[in-house]
């Protein structure tokens, strides 16, 4: 059994203390592909590295998060450009609108979006959304943005029944993570009736550890946690889930 965890912050200050221990815990459980989303520039060093230390498993994202777009967000987007000029990358990513702590730099997260999606196109990558409070501002630039070339990842899908279907119609798979286990998280509501082919499962660690593990540092050896819950709602085994979420990873990454 392939695990995939489309969404981990493994490099994170988080992990500094036990970095490969929580690798290889994860790995042990059949978790053998971590894709890496950015945050901003003062994380590039980090993450290179980790890929140096696990290159057959680690695979890298560039992109600008985006309660990260501050007064230099030009800067830190001339970076991405950089990085995405230098070499290989997966994803865009993660890049959104997230309004939850503060709408101060809401146009000039709205304005990073967009670009981040045109370079995703020109590279023919798929992008990785972050989403909070933002599903109307995201919609809204999806839809200037639709079309072949945009495809990719809603990472940590916590939307309703009809944002899902939004999401899936311009070409996102819905990243579920521990959220699926909370008991006030309401997408086990209705997830069971998307298609598991839309779906890709992620731990978004160090954050938003499932049951049991909620309000702890996350780790990607739990995306099992996630994997019992999804299988549970679909009701097929886990090698099932495991085996048709990281397709569809496979489907979205190209590897």
């Amino acid at each position: 059994m392939i695990l995939t965890d489309t969404h981990t912050h493994v490099y994170s200050e988080a992990f500094d203390s036990d970095r490969s221990s929580v690798i290889e815990r994860a790995m042990e459980l059949g978790v053998e592909r971590f894709f890496i989303p950015a945050i901003d520039s003062s994380y590039t060093n980090a993450m290179l590295d980790l890929e140096k230390s696990y290159p057959e498993n680690i695979f890298l994202m560039t992109g600008l998060h985006p309660t990260h777009v501050k007064e230099d967000y030009r800067k830190e987007l001339a970076h991405v450009e950089e990085m995405l000029a230098s070499r290989k990358f997966y994803a865009v990513g993660e890049t959104g609108i997230d309004l939850y702590w503060d709408k101060t730099f809401l146009k000039e997260q709205q304005i990073a979006f967009k670009q981040q999606i045109q370079w995703a196109k020109k590279y023919a990558y798929p992008i990785v959304i972050h989403c909070r409070e933002g599903f109307d501002e995201i919609f809204q630039i999806l839809e200037e943005e639709k079309g072949d070339g945009l495809f990719g990842i809603f990472h940590c899908f916590t939307g309703t029944f009809e944002q899902a279907q939004k999401a899936i119609s311009y070409n996102m798979k819905l990243g579920i993570g521990g959220v699926v286990t909370f008991k006030n998280g309401k997408i086990d509501t209705f997830l069971g009736e998307i298609d598991l082919k839309h779906v890709v499962l992620e731990t978004d660690s160090p954050y938003l550890a499932p049951v049991p593990y909620r309000g702890k540092r996350n780790e990607s050896a739990y995306l099992v946690n996630v994997l019992e819950k999804v299988a549970h709602i679909y009701a097929v085994d886990k090698e099932e889930v495991a085996a048709i979420t990281t397709a569809n990873s496979r489907q979205v990454f190209g590897i």
